[in-house]
């Protein structure tokens, strides 16, 4: 069984997604891949996962850096996982290009954009820290102008 729960960004609505446990997936209502992997079956209910979650969006979206992350459980094949673990790695006000992430992932930047295109959790893995050859603002499911927005409350654009 899957869990869901809203919650009301600044930037718009964003549904969570649990196993019961962990969080499965977060994304804005209405993007690309939008609930991507959610079981069929799922029923709304407040969960402790998600009340941490919550807690975790209000610090950032005020403009901190919460000093937690809330219980992930990333669902990939093992080279989307490592690239997943690699986006948790880049700070908050920091950016890398696809190239320098693929580098350090001894992979393309062709492979690398497919399966940062596929996080199951945006925001807490922090897929909009990824930009273009050259720092070009390009690839985000949710769209540019809410990675756009995501940059500028980190204070890297």
């Amino acid at each position: 069984m899957a869990y869901i729960h809203p919650y009301a960004s600044p930037l718009g609505g964003i549904t969570l997604a649990s196993d019961g446990e962990a969080l499965t997936g977060l994304w804005f209502d209405g993007q690309k891949h939008f609930a991507r992997g959610l079981e069929e079956k799922r029923e709304a209910k407040d969960l402790a996962v998600f009340r941490e979650a919550a807690r975790w969006l209000d610090a950032y979206f005020a403009g901190e850096m919460p000093d937690f992350t809330p219980p992930l459980a990333l669902r990939g094949t093992p080279f989307q996982e490592r690239v997943w673990a690699a986006l948790l790695e880049i700070p908050r006000g920091q950016t890398v290009t696809y190239g320098e992430l693929a580098a350090r992932l001894s992979s393309s930047a062709r492979a690398v954009g497919g399966a940062v295109g596929k996080n199951p959790v945006s925001l807490i893995v922090p897929c909009h820290r990824v930009l273009g050859a050259g720092g070009r603002l390009t690839g985000y499911a949710a769209g540019l102008d809410k990675k756009r927005a995501l940059l500028a409350l980190e204070g890297s654009e």
